[in-house]
This record gives C-alpha cells, sequence and structure tokens, in this order.
C-alpha cells in the first residue's frame, strides 16, 4: 500500500518528525523542470521537482512524503527563524568559520524559502534555485581547493621534516668530520713540537759540540805556537 503524507517544509503524519527545514537532497543543475504555466497543478510539480519526494517502508506500507504546495504564513516565517534559531543552539552550531552544521541548517532553511517563494511565483522560484545550486557549486569548489590546499601544505610538510632529517644527519656526519680534522690537527701539531723541541735540543748538543772543538783547537793551537817558538827561540842564541 502506498501512504501519501503532506505538511510543511515536507509532510508529518506517521512519518519520523522533522524540523520546518530539514535536510533536502539538492536538486542537479540539468535535471528537466515542468515548463511554468497553469496554477496549482504546475507548482506541486515544480516542488516535487526542486525538492523531490521522499519513501520508505514502516509497517509494510509504502510511505511517500511531498512537498507542502500550502502557502505559508508571516507566523510560518517567524516560526521558521525560531526554529533555526533553536536547532542552532541544540546542535552547537559555530557562530562564525567553517561549520558543516551550521551550513546544513541553513541549506535546509533556504530550501524553505524556496519552496514558500515558489508557490507564490514559481518563476522567482527556478532563479532562487539557480541561485542555491551555484551556491553549492561554489562552495563545492572552494571545498576541493580547500582539501587540495591542505593535502599539498602535508606533503610539503612531509617532506620538510624529511630533509629536516637528511640535513640533521648531514650535520652530524660533518660534525664527526670536523672533530676528526681536530683530531688530526692537534697529533700533528704535537708531532710538530716533538720535533722542533728534538731539533732544539740536536743543535744545542752541535753547538756545544762545536764550541769544545773550537777551545780545542785553540788550545792545540797555543800549545803548537809555543812549542815553535821555544824550537826557534835557541837556535836564533
Amino acid at each position: 500500500a502506498v501512504v501519501s503524507t503532506q505538511s510543511g517544509h515536507y509532510g508529518r503524519g506517521k512519518s519520523p518528525q522533522h524540523s520546518p527545514a530539514p535536510g533536502v537532497p539538492s536538486s542537479s543543475k540539468g535535471s528537466k523542470l515542468p515548463p511554468v504555466d497553469g496554477k496549482s497543478q504546475q507548482t506541486e510539480e515544480i516542488l516535487n521537482a526542486i525538492l523531490p519526494p521522499r519513501e520508505w517502508t514502516e509497517g509494510g506500507h509504502l510511505w511517500v512524503q511531498q512537498v507542502s504546495s500550502t502557502p505559508a504564513t508571516r507566523l510560518d516565517v517567524i516560526n521558521l527563524q525560531e526554529q533555526l534559531d533553536m536547532r542552532l543552539q541544540q546542535r552547537q552550531a559555530r557562530e562564525t568559520g567553517i561549520c558543516p552544521v551550521r551550513r546544513e541548517l541553513y541549506s535546509q532553511c533556504f530550501d524553505e524559502l524556496i519552496r514558500q517563494v515558489t508557490i507564490n511565483c514559481a518563476e522567482r522560484g527556478l532563479l532562487l534555485l539557480k541561485v542555491r545550486d551555484e551556491i553549492r557549486m561554489t562552495i563545492a569548489a572552494y571545498q576541493t581547493l580547500y582539501e587540495s590546499s591542505v593535502a599539498f601544505g602535508m606533503r610539503k610538510a612531509l617532506q620538510a621534516e624529511q630533509g629536516k632529517t637528511d640535513m640533521q644527519k648531514k650535520i652530524e656526519e660533518l660534525e664527526e668530520d670536523k672533530m676528526d680534522l681536530e683530531r688530526q690537527v692537534n697529533e700533528l701539531k704535537a708531532k710538530c713540537d716533538a720535533i722542533e723541541k728534538r731539533e732544539a735540543e740536536r743543535r744545542v748538543v752541535e753547538e756545544k759540540k762545536h764550541a769544545e772543538e773550537i777551545q780545542f783547537l785553540k788550545r792545540t793551537n797555543q800549545q803548537l805556537k809555543t812549542q815553535l817558538e821555544g824550537i826557534i827561540a835557541p837556535s836564533k842564541k
């Protein structure tokens, strides 16, 4: 059996309870809408094209929930505003920044406004539908761009982290090379100091030995001179 309900944004009755502005599947921009001529029947067809009927099974019956074509009063608009504010508080939607909950609720509210406007003027409702679809397309494009930017940022962050790790490893290797070179420099300095010390000691020994040889040669020369004079002196007498 097929049971049809109809009231408010979507019908109530035995169907699960819905707010005056529940979630609504978005209609495709390429969906074919019936031409606008006639009044009541044509308006219902346009409403069903904009906000397709819901179907579900309950208690062995197939329930169909259609958008109400009853014109909204000023009180309905006030109640819609109150329901929107209440749902925003109940679901703790953020007042600023990106908030999926706030976006969903305002989207539902906008669908209800489209329904109300379409009942009074189908052309205006279709124009609002185009505006809604354009806004959704733009938001989807920005969302895709945002996700791509986040993915790009994550890749760059990972690359930077990997580059940081590689650079840290290279720094450690250079530090080890530096320490090894400093050790070699210290060893060479120690060898150089030892060679200079050894050469200085050898030079002192050589100078001392050379001085002793000079003194020995001077004494020998003096002795030979004295002997020579001693030999020459008697022969002159």
